[in-house]
């Protein structure tokens, strides 16, 4: 190439640049940005392009995975010194990620993208910083579908790199390396050579120096025609989307259970029931299935398919999530919650008599009150006179009998569970309140014991009830 075209393939890709940013990131005009610096020759070329933009004000961060010794110490130094020379804030962080691999189980490449996207965020809400930008290029973009597809993947996970995921940005996908090189030659910019880029031992290293090049060859256009596909598989993928939440209202139904719901407001989780008549009526319940709980990290989805067909009671783990057969449904819920659950089960927790409020294995207030205001499923009232210290919550057990508030005669747990239509779920999660004695008190968060209701003769009342 010779120097004129250089310069033309310069100016082509500013104008390209700032043409890019017009169209499809004006919102980060007059924002902090964050820009995640490798010292590379992509993070230095966006660093350089963003300054050109003045009214973006940009700030640094740089990460030390200590993984190549001296040179990761030469690549700070050099952050650092790009820093002092522009006069831009900067952040440098040193980590140590092989410790935080073996600890976590992880490989040192998902290890280390785990530990600087963490950091990432924790500095943007720290120092307000609006985005996060990185400095992913078409190239990456490529090399990510073609690791995506030998590993096998649904449809998004050909439809390429987000460049607006959240906060996160990505400025540069609509380049190429040999753009961004060409810029960077041109403007006399310096840069750090990572050598373990040169490594052919990672699968993105062989598809980038082994892979790529044959393709270029067979199609020098490789990039324009791969940028097209993109956009059509996107495209698709907004077609799968919009038919996706057109049913999700006929399928999907929120779950109503007191402790799931608590646990959703402590953990942010999402709890759902997935229709299961409704689901396999569908032309491929498979598909339906994995559209709506791709966000969930099952793998296994033919088990997930299986549980349509199997007994109540039936199960399918993910690292963070449980689906779980009851009936005429499959519920979803959070995993840590369920593994909290299973270790509870085997305990009692005792409440003694100068207790007045507990938060574990729920959160309970206990109160000596002068007067009963109105009762409802998450606030009772009792005679204090009635009921035996230290109280016990537990789970309920085979043969535990109660005398419901509000009905005649005695009822077992099981058979209140059945009548109020109680999934497996529910009966996870509710708890006994008993006295010393092992007499139920409440099922709580559900129907009161009416053997310990207030009536003329009482002297101390408690309340009972369960924080919003």
């Amino acid at each position: 190439m010779s120097a004129v075209e250089r310069s033309l393939l310069f100016y082509k890709m500013l104008r390209k640049f700032q043409e890019h940013i017009n169209q499809n990131f004006s919102f980060i005009r007059d924002k902090k940005v964050l820009l995640a610096i490798s010292g590379g020759l992509d993070s230095v070329v966006l660093f350089d392009l963003l300054k050109k933009l003045d009214t973006i004000e940009t700030a640094l961060a740089h990460c030390n995975f200590q993984l190549r010794g001296t040179e990761s110490d030469a690549d700070e130094e050099f952050v650092k010194n790009l820093y002092q020379k522009s006069s831009n804030q900067i952040f440098t962080k040193i980590f140590d990620t092989e410790k935080y691999a073996k600890e976590n189980k992880l490989s040192t490449q998902i290890a280390a993208r785990e530990l600087r996207y963490h950091w990432f965020r924790e500095l943007a809400k720290n120092h307000q910083f609006d985005y996060i930008a990185t400095a992913h290029h078409a190239n990456d973009n490529l090399e990510t579908f073609f690791i995506n597809l030998t590993r096998g993947s649904g449809l998004e996970g050909f439809t390429g790199i987000p460049e607006i995921n959240e906060n996160i940005i990505r400025p540069l996908l609509p380049f190429s390396r040999a753009e961004i090189l060409v810029y960077a030659k041109e403007n006399n910019l310096q840069w750090r050579e990572d050598s373990s880029n040169a490594e052919t031992k990672y699968t993105r290293n062989k598809i980038r120096h082994q892979v790529i090049p044959v393709l270029e060859e067979i199609n020098p256009s490789l990039f324009e025609t791969f940028s097209n596909t993109i956009r059509h598989l996107k495209e698709s993928q907004q077609i799968v989307d919009d038919k996706i939440e057109e049913i999700s209202a006929d399928v999907l139904r929120p779950f109503d259970g007191v402790y799931l719901e608590q646990s959703r407001k402590a953990q942010g989780d999402k709890y759902i029931k997935i229709d299961i008549k409704k689901i396999k009526s569908l032309s491929n319940p498979k598909a339906y299935l994995y559209q709506f709980l791709k966000a969930y990290n099952f793998t296994e989805w033919n088990d997930v398919v299986d549980l349509l067909d199997v007994q109540s009671g039936k199960q399918v783990f993910s690292e963070t999530h449980r689906l779980l057969k009851d009936r005429d449904f499959l519920i979803l819920s959070s995993n840590v919650f369920v593994n909290d659950s299973e270790i509870s089960e085997e305990k009692s927790f005792l409440i003694k008599e100068s207790d007045t409020k507990i938060t574990k294995p729920i959160n309970l207030k206990i109160e000596k009150v002068d007067a009963v205001k109105q009762e409802n499923k998450q606030t009772i009232f009792i005679d204090a006179a009635k009921i035996d210290f230290p109280l016990t919550l537990r789970k309920w057990q085979n043969g535990d009998v109660f005398y419901p508030n509000g009905m005649s005669g005695k009822k077992k747990v099981s058979k209140y569970f059945k009548d109020e239509k109680f999934s497996l779920l529910d009966k996870e999660q509710t708890w006994l309140l008993v006295t010393s004695t092992n007499e139920i008190v409440w099922v709580v968060n559900h129907r009161k014991d009416r053997r310990f209701q207030i009536n003329e003769n009482t002297k101390n009342i408690l309340k009972l009830s369960i924080p919003h």
